[in-house]
């Protein structure tokens, strides 16, 4: 016989199962970590982190305060940094995921501040919201759902209507909105510096502002192999502890760009840091790094630690509101790209060597920068220029995608428009995913501009017969002045009906 429950008994069954399950995924291992609940104002702590070298240093704390619901189910630890380098540099980027411990056991994470705070004040992620982190995604079976979520675009391109690259290049600024939880009363995720090497101050300065709605800030590094004398032998085992260096490169090569943040904790094969999100949009396929730190710089507006990466070990596999989750030993795939520049100023061709992360939101606007960050490598362009673009963007299992084109006045922006356009095209088609197997990009510069325009055109006549020939004289003027003048037939269509 089967019973029938009304709705409430529903609604009841429904919220006891989803209680079983939140109680099961928050259960924590008392003796190695501390819950919210046991945690009270003005408990000593410390937290682990990296401020030179590899090696995790103890900073200590004081708990301030417990707040929940911060956010819609989110709860915050607020803590206060008693260590005179803390003082000194107050919140520092770089910090997020840095463990917390208070009598001990591991109670979060560092991971937000409060903007131009002038005291080393801390909101802590809890540990046991940190830990649920994947475990919608590892619930998950079938092929068929993983191709959905590998094929969701991330971007609404209209593709009904013909390829538009200035649309295009409109929607990409245009969808970069902060996903993370926390921006009232000047409470903000602490910014994982993305350190850069072998872009010019200019270009730098423009992905700052391009990144920060992901939650980072854009900075000059230490170019060069800067980790000499270390030992890399064991690396792997030995330092991807908590406090230590967590880097998550998105470029490598002649040209890099690496997010840095902190471990928070170790579990086998899996490692938690940052404490917040990264793009927060669930499973991701990002490299996951050691790394040294050179320095903290600290700064009235934001101290950040100055650092590099070391050994790619593993990669970040999900990505969501309270932390990023990686695996030691998956591999990430990076794209091979290659830039060539010609400048008029140089005497010799540039080749530039790197790889990109395959993403769909990261890659193109890493483009957007890596190209003009090759092109400015001996200065700006002058008033007067031309520049050559072709582009070559290998796919696998079909043709390649070819282009080229030149453009005279307007400096890059247009082979930006187009190249950036391309690869976010392919990488957010809606209807059949692309793997992108390589990507050559050459610019050619010139110290010219060639810009004409049309002067006049005269007809041979004002009116004609369909599938008759009219003769069309057109008048050009270059930028210089001068005038030139071309003659061309146009044949009209035998079945042109009649008109203007």
């Amino acid at each position: 016989m089967t019973e029938i429950l009304d709705s409430k008994g529903f609604l009841f069954c429904v919220l006891i199962l989803t209680a079983n399950y939140c109680c099961a995924a928050r259960q924590l291992d008392k003796a190695r970590y501390i819950g919210i609940d046991e945690i009270k104002p003005g408990m000593k702590a410390y937290c682990l982190t990296t401020y030179k070298g590899t090696e995790a240093e103890k900073f200590e704390l004081e708990v301030l305060d417990v707040v929940r619901n911060i956010a819609p189910g989110r709860n915050a630890i607020l803590v206060q940094g008693t260590d005179e380098r803390f003082i000194h540099s107050g919140p520092v980027a770089g910090c997020s995921g840095s463990p917390v411990y208070i009598n001990g056991r591991l109670a979060g994470a560092l991971a937000f501040g409060w903007t131009f705070s002038k005291d080393p004040l801390y909101g802590v992620t809890p540990i046991e919201e940190m830990l649920m982190v994947g475990e919608t995604a590892n619930q998950r079976t079938g092929e068929a759902e993983k191709q959905q979520t590998d094929n969701l675009p991330s971007f609404g391109f209209d593709f009904s209507r013909p390829i538009n690259f200035a649309e295009i290049n409109r929607k990409l600024t245009g969808s970069r909105n902060q996903s993370t939880a926390y921006y009232t009363s000047g409470i903000v995720p602490l910014p994982c510096p993305l350190i850069t090497c072998g872009l010019p101050d200019n270009v730098c300065e423009q992905l700052d502002e391009q990144v920060r709605p992901f939650g980072l800030m854009a900075v000059a590094g230490i170019g060069g192999n800067s980790n000499a004398g270390i030992d890399k032998s064991n690396y792997s085992k030995t330092h991807l502890v908590p406090g230590g260096s967590l880097v998550v490169p998105l470029m490598t090569g002649d040209i890099s760009m690496e997010a840095v943040g902190t471990v928070t904790e170790v579990d086998g094969d899996k490692v938690y840091g940052f404490g917040h999100s990264f793009l927060g949009y669930g499973e991701v396929n990002l490299p996951m790094a050691t790394g040294q730190v050179h320095t903290v710089v600290s700064s009235m507006l934001r101290s950040f630690k100055l650092a590099s990466s070391l050994e790619i070990v593993g990669a970040v596999t999900t990505d969501e509101s309270t932390a990023i989750l990686g695996r030691i030993g998956a591999k990430a795939k990076m794209i091979p790209l290659t830039i060539k520049i010609d400048r008029y100023n140089d005497p010799q061709k540039r080749v530039y060597n790197c790889n990109v992360v395959s993403n769909q939101m990261l890659t193109p606007f890493i483009l957007g920068s890596a190209i003009p960050g090759a092109a400015y490598m001996r200065g700006n362009l002058p008033p007067d220029n031309t520049v050559e673009y072709k582009a070559a963007i290998n796919i696998e299992n079909a043709d390649p995608v070819v282009f080229e084109n030149s453009s005279t006045g307007v400096g890059l922006s247009e082979a930006i428009m187009e190249t950036v356009g391309s690869a976010a095209v392919l990488m957010n088609n809606p209807y059949q995913k692309v793997d992108i197997k390589s990507m050559y990009f050459e610019v050619r510069i010139g110290s010219k501009n060639i810009a004409s325009h049309i002067w006049s055109v005269d007809l041979s006549a004002s009116t004609i017969k369909a599938g008759r020939k009219l003769d069309v004289f057109v008048t050009i003027e270059s930028i210089f002045g001068e005038k030139k003048k071309y003659q061309f037939e146009l044949e009209i269509p035998p079945k042109l009906a009649a008109g203007e």
